[in-house]
């Protein structure tokens, strides 16, 4: 373990060795720790008023280290000059306080702990109305996954994930302030049903057995089942938590059905579930990168609906603004601006050459990637 210590930003020299990640007002990794800082995060420090931060004199050894010849690299003043040109600040995400983050993850666990409840439905209501606040009421359209993980419980986590991206796309979809509402809670209901499966199967780290998965693909049907007999859910919000699993294609369950027997709440809310999971850690597999699960999504379109597929891919950031990539060409760049319904493909500047590369929209780009 190297030496800490609490140094000056007016002090901090390329190739120092940060200590502490740098998050920016959305709580979003701006700068990540223990990487060599260069010349352009120096003066990003400055430009946001921070005083000091902490440095260590060496890398933890398990760590991998990061070339020091991209960390060190000192902008020319024409690259500074095309960076802050091109520049455009990503679309502002969703974001929850403490005290409605902990209202919710509360809410979700008392549902689940509590099906039979007189009160379930009112309950219900009331979570999915903090989180319809948090999504009406201010501009964000954006989806940032680390903002939405309130819970270590996988299952009470994830409800409460599928019901903010499913809010997510259906405002960018264009879906009414009620329609909004009746998603959020048909995507925090989605997998009421998994609280009548035995832990044993829910929690299992190995491949389930055929019969066990049977029992899993019953989970729908007794959601549906838990709404009907608590009273009080609209018939869209009962089709969505019994169609979450249901694909255009009519591979899914529980029904089997084709796209147009499928609600549209069913149709969005698969698109936020399957990314969800994609990107959560289980017992049985580790999460997919960012990356990785949006090219798995945009690769669905023969089982996912292709407008909300659409919409969620506008709705996500993958590489945000102010963050560094290597191109397959080599080059070290920042992102500058992101392209909307292309998340994988955002405009860069190569910080050595100062060289723009606009990955959606330049053909000349069309055969370059980020690593």
């Amino acid at each position: 373990m190297g030496k800490r210590q609490f140094v000056s930003t007016r002090l901090l020299r390329p190739g120092m060795i940060i200590d502490q990640p740098i998050t920016d007002a959305t709580g979003r990794v701006m700068i990540e720790k223990h990487i060599l800082l260069d010349q352009y995060q120096i003066e990003y420090l400055l430009s946001r008023g921070i005083n000091g931060i902490y440095i260590t004199d060496s890398l933890d050894e398990e760590r991998p280290r990061q070339p020091i010849e991209e960390k060190r690299i000192i902008l020319p003043a024409e690259v500074k000059r095309t960076i802050a040109r091109e520049r455009e600040e990503d679309p502002k995400k969703v974001e929850m306080s403490e005290t409605v983050k902990a209202r919710v993850n509360e809410g979700i666990q008392y549902l689940f702990n509590n099906t039979n409840a007189d009160n379930f439905s009112i309950a219900a209501d009331k979570v999915s109305a903090e989180l319809t606040d948090a999504i009406m009421n201010n501009s964000a359209v954006a989806i940032d996954i680390n903002t939405l993980k309130i819970s270590d419980e996988y299952t009470f986590k994830h409800s409460v994930d599928v019901g903010m991206i499913s809010m997510i796309i259906a405002k960018k979809h264009g879906f009414s302030k009620e329609e909004v509402r009746e998603i959020g809670l048909a995507g925090l209901l989605h997998d009421m049903g998994k609280s009548k499966i035995s832990p044993d199967i829910l929690n299992k780290p190995g491949k389930l057995t055929e019969e066990e998965f049977a029992e899993m693909k019953k989970h729908p049907l007794y959601g549906y089942q838990i709404l009907v007999d608590r009273g009080g859910f609209s018939k869209a919000v009962l089709a969505g938590v019994l169609q979450h699993h249901e694909k255009i294609n009519c591979s899914g369950y529980p029904m089997g059905v084709s796209k147009d027997l499928i609600h549209p709440y069913g149709r969005l809310i698969a698109v936020a579930d399957i990314f969800d999971a994609l990107v959560t850690k289980r017992p049985y597999k580790d999460a997919f990168p960012m990356r990785e699960a949006v090219e798995m999504i945009m690769s669905m379109t023969g089982e996912l609906d292709i407008d909300f597929i659409n919409s969620f891919l506008g709705s996500v950031i993958c590489y945000p603004v102010d963050s560094m990539v290597e191109l397959s060409n080599g080059e070290i760049c920042k992102v500058v601006a992101n392209n909307p319904k292309y998340p994988l493909r955002p405009k860069v500047v190569a910080v050595k050459s100062g060289a723009v590369y606009d990955l959606t929209n330049d053909f000349s780009c069309a055969n370059l990637i980020i690593m």
